[in-house]
């Protein structure tokens, strides 16, 4: 042993001499071998001792500190995402009046009733707006010291813009409200209970006992014309990062019978999505039960006419209390009656003469001679949108498969002067979308119309980008835009 400590004094002394113990480091050459490990071993106790601690509070935590880490790198995130994102506040229009009605003068200088901000080409003030902002991006610095996704920050230039609209409803709107998503003041009915008995969902809503069990959250997502069931798997799957918890259905049964009658795609989604339902509702109570249910649609394209379709099935009428979120994805609620893009209007002709594709009947409103009869006139007038409490609808001005106000739900500017039978029909429809909207029979509603702006220099200029082909299918083939929107506001997926 004590050759052991002289060994180690020695050691010491040569250390010191080199340098490479400071003079602070001196009493080592006072210190035994045996009292330095029992100072090591004691050390290494107490991080021991430290380190179970650590494990024990993870454990019993793990949940709120996933939740901590999740919520932090969501708030990085939004804060970095922002960049291409533009907000503004609009209010609820009244309702619109033909053309001849709306045009007459309002005062004694002959102004004109007209709103100002529909004076000009909507879509093209969009898609200027939009690379103003684009300007804007490229003489920012930024910040590329954080964790980033090399999706978006390798060529920020290329990412989608987006303008994001929130429509507010100022007669119903609480005076409180300030921030930019405050509710609406009414009712709160999302935690209406339920008793499952297997075959069918009963409203306990007047039972004095609420039954105990886990929140039942479905999402369907529908495909649009000639599309395949996982068309919208990036959507669902950032539905997914956001509520993991969520039961997805994608819509199979449809696909490949596009072209008929909106009427039976319609009840084939309704008995497709009820069917779901039932399974999940069965599943839920062999596991303790459900106590209540968010139902949402996420359609693309005329995948939104199905989903609206469908919501009027007498099936659907026990569950639309429970509606929640609706995402329109160039949904043209509006039908074709107003149509820019001959190109465009020229195949939805062939289509219809040489394919005699009903749904395009209906799209344009020509399934009937009357228009009043037209599907799509009596669709609107029924009350597919009141129940949800979320109604979010994504436009692009680049999508020339869809109209753009369509899209967005709002006046075209060729019906508001037209003085026709045809633009009285179009304005009919539109103010009975937008008073479903209105109707406070939903808590916490939020309309907001999203106009995403595509990058689509890298396509080139070839067919696909003439006829706004690109923008439209760009929806499915990228999720920059999803992860924008939904990341920042993860409330409304939830």
């Amino acid at each position: 042993m004590q050759a052991e400590s002289s060994i180690f004094n020695a050691n010491v002394s040569e250390m010191l001499n080199n340098g490479v113990v400071t003079k602070s480091d001196r009493m080592l050459q006072f210190v035994s071998k045996d009292d330095l490990m029992n100072s090591f071993h004691s050390v290494g106790n107490e991080i021991s001792l430290l380190w179970n601690e650590f494990l024990m509070l993870h454990r019993a935590n793990k949940t709120k500190i996933l939740e901590f880490l999740r919520d932090t790198w969501a708030s990085e995130r939004r804060a970095e995402w922002s960049v291409w994102m533009v907000y503004s506040k609009v209010e609820m229009p009244h309702h619109y009046l033909s053309g001849f009605e709306e045009s007459r003068p309002n005062s004694f200088n002959g102004k004109a009733s007209t709103p100002k901000k529909l004076s000009g080409d909507l879509s093209q003030a969009a898609i200027t707006r939009a690379e103003l902002h684009r300007r804007s991006i490229a003489q920012m610095r930024i910040n590329n010291r954080s964790i980033q996704d090399m999706h978006i920050f390798h060529d920020p230039l290329h990412v989608p813009v987006i303008l994001v609209e929130r429509v507010v409803n100022t007669p119903l709107r609480s005076g409180s409200g300030s921030s930019y998503f405050s509710p609406m003041d009414q009712k709160d009915t999302s935690s209406t209970p339920l008793e499952t008995d297997g075959n069918a969902v009963t409203n306990l809503s007047g039972a004095t006992k609420l039954r105990s069990g886990r929140m039942l959250k479905i999402v369907v997502f529908v495909h649009g014309f000639q599309g395949h069931h996982l068309d919208l798997r990036l959507v669902r799957n950032q539905w997914l990062l956001i509520d993991p918890g969520v039961e997805c259905l994608m819509s199979e049964v449809n696909e490949e019978r596009t072209s008929g009658d909106f009427r039976e795609m319609g009840f084939r989604l309704a008995e497709e999505v009820i069917a779901f339902l039932k399974k999940k509702l069965e599943k839920a109570a062999r596991s303790g039960g459900c106590k209540s249910i968010k139902l949402s649609f996420v359609g693309h394209s005329i995948g939104n006419v199905i989903i609206r379709t469908a919501l009027t099935e007498s099936v659907m009428e026990p569950f639309l209390k429970y509606l929640h979120t609706y995402m329109s994805i160039s949904g043209p609620h509006l039908g074709y009656l107003y149509n820019a893009n001959l190109l465009f209007n020229s195949g939805l002709w062939l289509l219809k003469r040489l394919k005699g594709v009903q749904c395009i009947h209906q799209l344009t409103l020509t399934d009937d001679p009357e228009l009043e009869n037209t599907f799509f006139y009596r669709l609107c007038k029924q009350k597919t949108l009141e129940h949800f409490k979320n109604i979010i609808v994504l436009s692009s001005p680049q999508d020339g498969y869809i109209p753009y106000h369509s899209a967005r739900i709002e006046m075209c500017q060729a019906a508001l002067w037209e003085n026709s039978k045809k633009s009285k029909i179009f304005i009919d429809m539109l103010n009975n979308c937008l008073d479903q909207i209105r109707e406070p029979s939903s808590s916490q509603r939020m309309f907001v119309r999203c106009d995403v702006n595509f990058d689509t220099s890298s396509h080139g200029r070839n067919l696909n980008t003439f006829i706004g082909r690109a923008a439209h299918i760009e929806f499915l083939e990228t999720d920059i835009f999803a992860r924008f929107i939904m990341w920042s506001f993860p409330d409304l997926f939830r």
